[in-house]
């Protein structure tokens, strides 16, 4: 029958002990052993070896060149072994923080209703929410996760699709009693259209007309980087607006806001990413986040 090795990775702790303190004593001292079983296991490793580890003097122990090749290695491989040790516990419970970016309206509209779940499920996970309709550097590692529209630039980044949204231009029935109903695009010129204020390469909104789709200079009085005040402000019968579905679901449900020029909407549509860091050093609590919206929102898409 095959004789069961003794434990190879406490031999390890023990000599990397040794030889950080230079003392068979000291190492025992720190490891709560007896001197006598520190030297029992440094004599079995050199045996098994068969090469001198320790240079012993009448006041401390040096490495031989052997040994300093096996501290060097016995180093590395009881990193390997902790973190191995590390991500697998992980994986079986995941911990730590989570530090989110998403869009203004985006968070409270969607992701705020799926927070609650996603910590009964994982209790030893924490989040941290970042609010901001700027980009968020992801790239540094300041950010774990962000929540992107549109096409991504490319980087070396990691992306998983949630979904998409389209849009939908929309004014209040308040407004549109007073300033009329526009029939077609070009009747757009006649109303005060609320647009977002970043640059975009085709300003102006666009339409499907016979076949055709075109980008339509639009004009108005106020301007937003904010899609959720570009809502606000449409809904202040202000005047005409055209922004992502997801600000507005509600709002229309509800009658607050009334769907115009659907007849020329071109259907184009805006993909949602989740963005991060992947690869193999990624963090469970990440993995499980990530796997967790495209689990509750891609399946809604």
């Amino acid at each position: 029958m095959k004789q069961v090795k003794a434990d190879r990775t406490a031999e390890m702790e023990t000599f990397l002990t040794v030889a950080t303190l230079g003392s068979l004593s000291g190492a025992a001292r720190e490891l709560g052993l007896t001197p006598s079983a520190v030297s029992r296991m440094m004599t079995r490793i050199e045996k098994r070896l068969g090469v001198r580890l320790l240079v012993r003097s009448t006041r401390k122990l040096y490495l031989t060149s052997e040994g300093e090749s096996y501290a060097l290695a016995a180093r590395r491989i009881l990193k390997d072994v902790e973190e191995t040790e590390r991500a697998i516990s992980d994986r079986a419970s995941p911990s730590g923080l989570i530090k989110v970016s998403t869009a203004t309206a985006y968070s409270r509209l969607t992701m705020i209703p799926l927070y609650k779940e996603f910590l009964e499920r994982y209790p030893n996970i924490k989040i941290e929410v970042e609010v901001s309709d700027k980009i968020s550097n992801v790239a540094d590692g300041h950010i774990d996760v962000a929540i992107r529209f549109g096409p991504l630039p490319d980087s070396n980044l990691t992306a998983r699709r949630l979904g998409e949204t389209g849009r939908t231009i929309v004014a209040s029935p308040n407004y549109l009693a007073q300033a009329g109903i526009p029939e077609t695009p070009a009747d757009l010129k006649h109303f005060n259209c609320l647009d977002f204020s970043f640059q975009r390469i085709e300003p102006g909104w666009p339409f499907r007309e016979n076949g055709e789709d075109y980008i339509l200079p639009i004009e108005g009085n106020m301007t937003s980087n904010n899609g959720e005040t570009l809502v606000e402000l449409t809904m202040a019968d202000i005047g005409i607006t055209r922004v992502g579905n997801f600000h507005i679901e509600q709002a229309l449900a509800s009658g607050q806001l009334i769907p115009l020029l659907e007849d020329f909407n071109p259907q184009d549509k805006e993909v949602i990413h989740a963005v991060f860091i992947g690869g193999r050093h990624m963090p469970a609590r990440v993995r499980v986040f990530v796997d967790y919206l495209v689990e509750k929102m891609a399946s809604n898409s």
